[in-house]
Protein backbone atom coordinates (compact mmCIF):
# COMPACT_ATOMS: atom_id res chain seq x y z
CA UNK A 1 0.00 0.00 0.00
CA UNK A 2 1.57 3.56 -0.94
CA UNK A 3 1.61 5.95 1.64
CA UNK A 4 1.95 9.94 1.76
CA UNK A 5 2.90 12.43 4.51
CA UNK A 6 1.10 15.55 5.75
CA UNK A 7 3.36 17.72 8.15
CA UNK A 8 2.27 18.72 11.75
CA UNK A 9 1.78 22.74 11.86
CA UNK A 10 2.69 23.89 15.09
CA UNK A 11 3.95 22.97 18.83
CA UNK A 12 6.10 20.37 19.71
CA UNK A 13 6.64 18.58 16.61
CA UNK A 14 5.96 21.38 13.95
CA UNK A 15 7.46 20.13 10.67
CA UNK A 16 7.51 16.45 11.87
CA UNK A 17 6.03 14.13 9.19
CA UNK A 18 3.08 11.98 9.40
CA UNK A 19 2.89 9.08 7.03
CA UNK A 20 -0.54 7.77 5.85
CA UNK A 21 -2.02 5.29 3.70
CA UNK A 22 -4.16 5.77 1.15
CA UNK A 23 -7.54 4.47 1.94
CA UNK A 24 -11.00 5.57 0.08
CA UNK A 25 -12.30 8.72 0.96
CA UNK A 26 -9.56 9.99 3.59
CA UNK A 27 -9.48 13.15 3.44
CA UNK A 28 -6.03 14.81 5.22
CA UNK A 29 -7.40 18.43 6.65
CA UNK A 30 -5.38 21.08 4.48
CA UNK A 31 -2.76 22.65 6.43
CA UNK A 32 -4.38 26.28 6.12
CA UNK A 33 -7.19 24.61 7.52
CA UNK A 34 -5.48 22.96 10.50
CA UNK A 35 -3.55 26.46 10.82
CA UNK A 36 -6.82 28.38 11.49
CA UNK A 37 -8.42 25.79 13.34
CA UNK A 38 -5.80 26.37 15.95
CA UNK A 39 -6.14 29.77 15.67
CA UNK A 40 -9.59 29.74 16.90
CA UNK A 41 -8.52 27.24 19.46
CA UNK A 42 -5.39 29.72 20.73
CA UNK A 43 -2.94 27.52 19.86
CA UNK A 44 -1.91 26.21 22.93
CA UNK A 45 -4.08 22.84 24.42
CA UNK A 46 -2.26 22.90 27.32
CA UNK A 47 -4.46 20.48 29.87
CA UNK A 48 -7.27 19.63 27.33
CA UNK A 49 -8.25 16.53 26.31
CA UNK A 50 -9.13 15.76 22.63
CA UNK A 51 -11.11 12.90 20.80
CA UNK A 52 -9.94 12.66 17.07
CA UNK A 53 -13.41 10.83 15.83
CA UNK A 54 -13.02 9.41 12.21
CA UNK A 55 -8.82 10.17 12.60
CA UNK A 56 -8.00 8.91 9.09
CA UNK A 57 -4.16 10.52 9.14
CA UNK A 58 -4.54 11.59 12.69
CA UNK A 59 -3.02 14.45 12.11
CA UNK A 60 -5.85 16.80 13.79
CA UNK A 61 -4.96 14.05 17.29
CA UNK A 62 -1.20 14.61 16.79
CA UNK A 63 -1.30 18.62 16.27
CA UNK A 64 -2.82 18.68 19.77
CA UNK A 65 -0.82 17.00 21.32
CA UNK A 66 1.88 18.85 19.91
CA UNK A 67 0.56 22.04 21.13
CA UNK A 68 0.37 20.48 25.00
CA UNK A 69 -2.88 18.85 24.88
CA UNK A 70 -2.82 16.34 27.71
CA UNK A 71 -4.24 13.45 26.36
CA UNK A 72 -5.91 12.58 22.66
CA UNK A 73 -8.21 9.67 22.24
CA UNK A 74 -8.01 9.02 18.51
CA UNK A 75 -10.49 6.48 17.05
CA UNK A 76 -10.17 5.27 13.25
CA UNK A 77 -12.36 2.05 12.04
CA UNK A 78 -10.07 1.27 8.87
CA UNK A 79 -7.32 -1.54 10.00
CA UNK A 80 -5.03 -0.42 7.47
CA UNK A 81 -5.10 3.14 8.59
CA UNK A 82 -5.11 2.12 12.13
CA UNK A 83 -2.14 0.18 11.87
CA UNK A 84 -0.32 3.66 10.65
CA UNK A 85 -1.61 5.96 13.14
CA UNK A 86 0.38 3.19 15.90
CA UNK A 87 3.28 3.48 13.74
CA UNK A 88 3.29 7.42 14.04
CA UNK A 89 2.26 7.39 17.26
CA UNK A 90 5.61 5.22 18.12
CA UNK A 91 7.51 7.72 15.58
CA UNK A 92 6.62 10.68 17.25
CA UNK A 93 6.65 8.98 20.99
CA UNK A 94 3.06 9.93 21.67
CA UNK A 95 2.61 8.27 25.02
CA UNK A 96 -0.09 10.61 25.64
CA UNK A 97 -2.29 9.06 22.75
CA UNK A 98 -4.74 6.27 22.83
CA UNK A 99 -5.83 4.68 19.39
CA UNK A 100 -8.50 2.72 19.42
CA UNK A 101 -9.47 0.28 16.18
CA UNK A 102 -13.35 0.94 16.20
CA UNK A 103 -16.39 2.45 14.39
CA UNK A 104 -17.41 5.90 15.70
CA UNK A 105 -20.80 4.70 16.71
CA UNK A 106 -19.77 2.16 18.54
CA UNK A 107 -17.19 4.25 20.32
CA UNK A 108 -19.12 6.84 21.48
CA UNK A 109 -21.98 4.27 22.70
CA UNK A 110 -19.82 2.60 24.69
CA UNK A 111 -17.73 5.23 25.58
CA UNK A 112 -17.87 7.35 28.29
CA UNK A 113 -15.24 9.69 28.92
CA UNK A 114 -15.26 13.55 28.13
CA UNK A 115 -13.51 15.79 26.45
CA UNK A 116 -12.64 19.52 26.10
CA UNK A 117 -12.40 19.71 21.81
CA UNK A 118 -13.50 16.99 19.69
CA UNK A 119 -12.21 16.83 16.44
CA UNK A 120 -14.70 15.27 13.44
CA UNK A 121 -13.88 15.03 10.07
CA UNK A 122 -15.82 11.81 8.54
CA UNK A 123 -16.31 10.49 4.98
CA UNK A 124 -18.54 12.55 3.14
CA UNK A 125 -21.83 11.86 1.86
CA UNK A 126 -22.60 9.37 4.64
CA UNK A 127 -24.59 11.07 7.18
CA UNK A 128 -22.12 10.81 9.78
CA UNK A 129 -22.27 14.27 11.51
CA UNK A 130 -26.30 13.77 11.79
CA UNK A 131 -25.37 10.52 13.33
CA UNK A 132 -22.91 11.68 15.87
CA UNK A 133 -23.55 15.38 16.58
CA UNK A 134 -26.63 14.19 19.20
CA UNK A 135 -24.41 11.80 20.71
CA UNK A 136 -21.77 14.11 21.52
CA UNK A 137 -23.12 16.33 24.41
CA UNK A 138 -22.70 13.60 26.59
CA UNK A 139 -18.79 13.13 25.76
CA UNK A 140 -18.15 17.24 25.63
CA UNK A 141 -17.03 18.77 28.83
CA UNK A 142 -18.26 21.87 30.26
CA UNK A 143 -17.25 24.56 27.94
CA UNK A 144 -16.68 22.38 25.18
CA UNK A 145 -16.12 22.63 21.92
CA UNK A 146 -16.31 20.64 18.56
CA UNK A 147 -14.40 20.76 15.31
CA UNK A 148 -16.70 19.59 12.06
CA UNK A 149 -15.76 19.52 9.12
CA UNK A 150 -18.26 18.54 6.19
CA UNK A 151 -19.05 19.23 2.40
CA UNK A 152 -21.94 21.50 3.50
CA UNK A 153 -22.32 24.59 5.72
CA UNK A 154 -23.42 23.65 9.41
CA UNK A 155 -26.22 26.07 10.62
CA UNK A 156 -27.00 26.87 14.59
CA UNK A 157 -29.53 24.22 15.45
CA UNK A 158 -31.68 23.61 19.19
CA UNK A 159 -28.63 21.66 20.01
CA UNK A 160 -25.37 23.60 18.52
CA UNK A 161 -24.50 26.79 18.16
CA UNK A 162 -21.69 27.74 15.18
CA UNK A 163 -18.71 29.41 16.93
CA UNK A 164 -16.83 29.98 13.87
CA UNK A 165 -16.76 28.92 10.25
CA UNK A 166 -15.03 28.78 7.05
CA UNK A 167 -14.66 27.38 3.59
CA UNK A 168 -11.56 26.47 1.78
CA UNK A 169 -12.15 24.71 -2.09
CA UNK A 170 -14.47 22.57 -1.22
CA UNK A 171 -14.26 22.20 2.80
CA UNK A 172 -16.74 23.87 4.98
CA UNK A 173 -15.19 23.91 8.68
CA UNK A 174 -16.82 25.23 12.08
CA UNK A 175 -16.08 25.20 15.63
CA UNK A 176 -19.31 24.36 17.60
CA UNK A 177 -20.50 24.31 21.55
CA UNK A 178 -23.53 23.36 22.67
CA UNK A 179 -26.23 25.86 22.20
CA UNK A 180 -26.97 26.24 25.73
CA UNK A 181 -23.47 26.59 26.86
CA UNK A 182 -21.52 30.29 27.14
CA UNK A 183 -17.58 30.44 26.62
Amino acid sequence: MKSNTVRIGGGNWRSRLIKFSYSTGLRPTPDRVRQTLFNWLGQDLTGKTCLDLFAGTAVLGFEALSRNAKHVVIVEKTSAVHQMILQNQAALKAECAQIYNADALDFLTSNTQQFDVIFLDPPYNQGWLDKVLPLLPAHLAVGGLVYAEAEYPLKDSAMWQVVKQSKAGNVFYHLLKLAHDSI
